[in-house]
């Protein structure tokens, strides 16, 4: 099993990224949080992996930090929880904030996230409340829930600061698609806003 990867950062993606080692690249899925966190191609960066084999795919996840990857294989021992909705958790809340929001039972929280439902929700509230004790948060100071919930368009900048896009030239785009989408009557999920955002910054 492949437990960590070093190597020079190459294209990254909206949710995901390659890293060359000895001119390999691995495909590597990962949180905006920590593509956000890697240099620019073609730096050199070191990446723990995750590695998942089922019988039609060789997967490989990365992480940031240990904390992350401890809260991943944590969120997939939920039934329901895949590895594609945990990324997106992790993508949305970070380990500090994901133990706040289990701790506090706060349901709302988790349903703000792209995929996850009242049921499933509950669900994780119930199958964590015991075992997110005993995680690492990371080192970084966790941030209030709500802030974190409620910063959708920081979240996007972020991500897209690590695909190498200026906060001067994103910032205008994300806000004009976070507009867009609420006068829509959408709820501005992360993932739509990325994915919007490069589009029309490809343009």
């Amino acid at each position: 099993m492949i437990a960590q990867l070093t190597g020079l950062v190459g294209q990254i993606e909206a949710d995901r990224c390659v890293v060359d080692v000895h001119g390999v690249g691995y495909l590597v899925h990962a949180s905006t949080r920590t593509l956000s966190a890697l240099p620019g191609p073609p730096e050199a960066a070191r990446v723990l992996v995750e590695t998942v084999v089922r019988e039609d795919a060789f997967l490989l996840y990365g992480f940031a930090d240990a904390a992350e990857r401890d809260w991943f294989r944590l969120l997939t021992t939920v039934q329901g929880v895949g590895a594609k909705l945990a990324l997106a958790i992790l993508s949305a809340l970070s380990p500090g904030d994901l133990a706040a929001t289990i701790a506090a039972a706060d349901k709302a929280g988790l349903t703000r996230v792209s995929g996850v439902g009242a049921r499933l929700a509950e669900r994780i509230l119930s199958e964590l409340r015991d075992k997110a004790g005993r995680l690492p948060v990371g080192a970084g100071v966790a941030l209030p829930v709500q802030v974190v919930s409620a910063g959708v368009e920081g979240d996007a900048l972020l991500a897209l600061a690590g695909l190498g896009f200026r906060r001067a030239e994103a910032q205008p785009v994300v806000a004009r698609i976070l507009a867009r989408l609420k006068e829509a009557g959408q709820h501005g999920d992360l993932d739509v806003v990325i994915r919007e955002s490069l589009r029309e910054l490809a343009r």
